[in-house]
């Protein structure tokens, strides 16, 4: 599972508007609103809300994951934003967040394949290099760079 080949430059904000989780949600899933791979935009968006009443995705380290395996999306899209001033989230640690990643996986894949999709971002920023690299990147294909050397084989 290779982030850089479901994340591209435009969906990447690098600066986020947004002041609340459901706002950064809805923001990020705008990146998303012509990929080809999402059905039904609103029904995502739903159901990643709903996800997040579930239990916070705001996993520590400033960063979240917001994300949803659903029948509004045909294969895994990723958006990705950036705040400056913090995005409170309810993270785990406490702290706003300044990553977001906006996740949708189709339930016809199988629940392994979005298990180790998560799995796999959880563990590259669980690196504070990475997440410092991501958090000071000047541009969308500086991150993508990021990626693509942090998950060379």
């Amino acid at each position: 599972m290779v982030i850089s080949d479901y994340l591209k430059p435009e969906q990447i904000k690098l600066s986020l508007e947004a002041r609340t989780k459901q706002d950064a949600i809805v923001e990020l899933s705008e990146l998303l609103r012509s990929h080809p791979h999402v059905k039904d935009l609103e029904k995502f968006v739903e159901e990643t809300f709903k996800r997040e009443n579930f239990s916070t995705t705001g996993i520590g380290h400033e960063v979240a994951i917001p994300h949803a395996r659903t029948d509004a999306v045909s294969d895994i899209v990723i958006a990705l934003g950036r705040s400056s001033q913090g995005i409170e989230f309810d993270s785990l640690d406490g702290s706003p967040v300044k990553l977001v990643f906006l996740i949708g996986t189709p339930k016809s894949r199988h629940l392994s394949t979005y298990l180790s999709l998560l799995a796999h971002l959880t563990r590259l920023l669980d690196r504070e290099t990475f997440r410092k690299e991501l958090l000071e990147a000047t541009s969308t294909e500086a991150i993508m760079d990021a990626f693509r050397r942090v998950e060379e084989p």
